[in-house]
């Protein structure tokens, strides 16, 4: 019997660092060769899948921009809504608005909320969780709507920044396919 390893962890390869970008000191990581690359993004796509199955939710909200990539497909492969969480001033009648910081710097997210009711579970997905804070934003945003918040999923997180213990802080069950 052979011993194969897990397609996940061949992901990583996927995923090069590019050093000082967004701003010195900052070590991005670019999704690109992978989604550039169908059988990884498959590979990634039913990784995502196979932990949101653990899930029992009714919808995805996906954040911009990175998130929309996964959230996308895997709504469509699980047949779910997909909501979306964009920068401000992107989205007609956006309804609520949380302000969060990052690594580098602030942002804000917003969402329409008349297309979440209060019986909606919500499951969030973003590419990577470095602090934390992009993902208790989408939080904040889900439950200012009245609805639940089942969990968070990620292609990558950065363990070094401590962003899933924040989480944890929060009651925010995050969990990624990949961590460096």
């Amino acid at each position: 019997m052979t011993n194969t390893p897990n397609p996940s962890c061949q992901l990583i390869k996927f995923l090069p660092c590019v050093p000082n970008f967004p701003q010195p000191g900052v070590m991005f990581r670019d999704i690109s060769p992978l989604i550039a690359d169908p059988q990884a993004f498959q590979v990634a796509i039913n990784q995502f899948a196979e932990l949101a199955r653990e899930l029992s939710f009714t919808r995805i909200l996906a954040i911009e921009s990175r998130g929309f990539i996964f959230g996308s497909a895997l709504a469509l492969q699980l047949q779910k809504p997909l909501l979306l969480a964009r920068k401000p001033n992107k989205l007609p009648l956006a309804a609520h608005s949380e302000s969060y910081g990052l690594e580098y710097g602030q942002d804000s997210l917003e969402i329409q909320a008349n297309h979440i009711d209060q019986q909606s579970k919500v499951l969030i997905i973003d590419d990577v969780v470095a602090t934390g804070g992009t993902l208790m934003a989408a939080s904040a945003l889900i439950r200012k709507t009245g609805a639940q918040v089942v969990g968070a999923l990620t292609l990558l997180e950065i363990d070094s920044l401590g962003g899933n213990n924040r989480l944890r802080e929060q009651d925010i069950h995050a969990h990624s396919i990949l961590s460096v």
